[in-house]
């Protein structure tokens, strides 16, 4: 899946995977959140144009082509935090990636512990995947939809859109890379790019900035405005309105893996032409953890129990320093072969 956006999907490369891998996005949203999130990597060339080696339009195309590779049997898998903010209310996750699905436990919500009897209505919740195989092939079916749908859109944005340079930035534990050149890029609707079906049209209405670290070829920003009211396809015909904004940073968390840091959305406009929808939120990503590649969806669920049941209320995943990645990618594995994972 594309490195750009992965949060809340199953567990592979992303952003959009956990921008938009979201992660923790398992809400009605999920394929407009996937769609706006890939809304703002930029081209000033078509497809058959050939842009300069160090022109703007090749640091896009490097950059995307790098996200939307695959990352194969081997990527690595986290478990990691999400504190989310809505209009509404305040929560944290924990969320684990399995062979199976992104499985989410909420831990804390308007900043207390849950009560009993909601800490059972969520053991419920994610029981009810393990116990209803339909159930849990529905959640997968919906984030392989998902990987789908944002590959597809990140392949076409290198010609949907017109930038230019825009000074540089310095990496940040939170943005791109620690020490490395972020270069700035403004960006604008591209006026020939014909969206081949309704999937791509919402790519028409965007412009904005992002920051590309270029020693690694990853896009470390994306800061967006729609300048008009653009529609959206896939089953769910309707329209996001003009002034709509989104906000998404990845970093490198150490041993060259990236993942998604932070996401602010803040969108409105109508679903089937009728139905309004309203998408106010934020979400930190943080604390990640290597767990087993190949987690069965129940394996990752028992491992959210334990961390909680080992760090009480707060249910703080211990934070890995960059230089531990690797190592305990190599402890992942061998827990893997204790819980007994097929391979």
């Amino acid at each position: 899946m594309p490195h750009l956006g992965h949060h809340g999907t199953t567990a592979t490369q992303r952003f959009p995977s956990k921008m938009l891998q979201v992660s923790p996005m398992k809400t009605s949203h999920r394929s407009l959140i996937w769609a706006v999130l890939a809304l703002a990597v930029v081209s000033t060339l078509s497809a058959k144009d050939e842009p300069p080696a160090n022109s703007p339009a090749q640091l896009v195309r490097n950059a995307v082509h790098n996200e939307v590779a695959p990352g194969g049997e081997s990527a690595a898998h986290f478990m990691f935090k999400n504190q989310r903010k809505t209009a509404h209310v305040s929560q944290t996750k924990l969320m684990v990636e399995t062979r199976d699905a992104t499985a989410g436990l909420l831990i804390e919500q308007d900043g207390h512990p849950l009560s009993p009897p909601q800490q059972q209505a969520e053991e419920a919740r994610l029981q009810n995947y393990i116990r209803n195989p339909e159930e849990l092939n529905h959640k997968r079916k919906q984030e392989k939809e998902d990987e789908e749908r944002t590959a597809r859109i990140l392949r076409a944005l290198p010609d949907a859109f017109l930038y230019e340079r825009d000074g540089t930035e310095q990496g940040t534990t939170a943005v791109g890379k620690p020490g490395d050149k972020l270069v700035g890029l403004k960006f604008r609707p591209n006026p020939r790019y014909d969206p081949p079906s309704r999937v791509e049209q919402v790519l028409t209405g965007m412009q904005g900035h992002l920051l590309i670290d270029t020693r690694e070829n990853r896009i470390a920003e994306i800061d967006g405005t729609l300048e008009k009211d653009v529609g959206f396809g896939w089953g769910i015909l309707g329209h996001l309105d003009r002034g709509g904004r989104f906000l998404v940073q990845q970093a490198d968390i150490g041993n060259d893996q990236w993942e998604l840091t932070h996401m602010q959305l803040d969108f409105t406009g109508k679903v089937l032409f009728f139905k309004k929808i309203s998408i106010h939120s934020e979400d930190v990503f943080s604390d990640f953890r290597p767990v087993p590649p190949n987690l069965t969806f129940a394996q990752g669920v028992e491992l959210l129990k334990k961390q909680v049941a080992e760090n009480g209320s707060s249910a703080t995943v211990p934070a890995a320093k960059p230089n531990e990645i690797k190592t305990q990618q190599k402890t992942a594995n061998q827990t893997q072969e204790n819980l007994g994972c097929d391979r």
